[in-house]
């Protein structure tokens, strides 16, 4: 499956709240939910009515979209959350969480998650002082994530870090905004996701 090259505006109209997929742009009144808070398509405006199936996937296409990550990574993330102990539902977000391009976008290295994909794609972060360019990389307790000297030239990461603000980075993860630096602390926890997600729909779909 290719990955989607569309607008990212409907995938948020879609889903009928913000992704947060377009940076500093869902922050202002250019923002598609805001204009326009429907779902695309000439029958956008009509009251849809789900099945259980129907809001299981949704659930599902939602939580992809957030974390952009495509059906089959999905699956093998699913596949993993349940051989975890735990909860199903927990785990598989935990482990979302723990991707490098969500804990760059966390930390506020990036204005978005796909932002921050693009970014480890071109090299320009490390972890523990090797250079790793797979955004699915799962981060563990005590790792740290840095700059490479690439990544020190880029003025979009520059612009970011001096407008991020330190106090919406999660608890399991600590910035230093003078190093340039950020460290897994702890496991994520689910208080920690303020993205409104209901996990064990997600679950129920993939246990039929």
């Amino acid at each position: 499956m290719a990955r989607y090259n569309g607008s990212v505006c409907r995938l948020c109209r879609r889903e009928g709240m913000k992704l947060f997929l377009k940076g500093e742009r869902c922050f202002t009144d250019k923002c598609s939910i805001e204009r326009r808070n429907y779902p695309p398509g000439v029958h956008g405006q009509a009251r849809p009515k789900f099945s259980d199936y129907g809001n299981q996937l949704r659930e599902k296409q939602k939580v992809r979209r957030i974390y952009s990550v495509l059906e089959r990574q999905f699956r093998r993330v699913v596949s993993d959350a349940e051989r975890m102990k735990g909860v199903s539902g927990e785990n598989l977000l935990a482990l979302l969480e723990r991707r490098l391009d969500n804990a760059i976008y966390r930390l506020g290295f990036a204005t978005s998650r796909n932002e921050a994909r693009q970014l480890v794609r071109h090299g320009h972060f490390e972890v523990n002082g090797r250079k790793v360019t797979i955004p699915s990389f799962r981060l563990r307790v005590g790792e740290v994530i840095s700059l490479s000297p690439r990544g020190k030239k880029t003025a979009r990461i520059e612009a970011a870090i001096e407008t991020a603000d330190a106090g919406a980075v999660p608890a399991w993860l600590s910035l230093d905004k003078n190093a340039k630096t950020g460290q897994v602390v702890d496991q994520p926890q689910r208080e920690q996701i303020t993205i409104p997600i209901q996990e064990q729909l997600i679950v129920e779909l993939y246990s039929r």
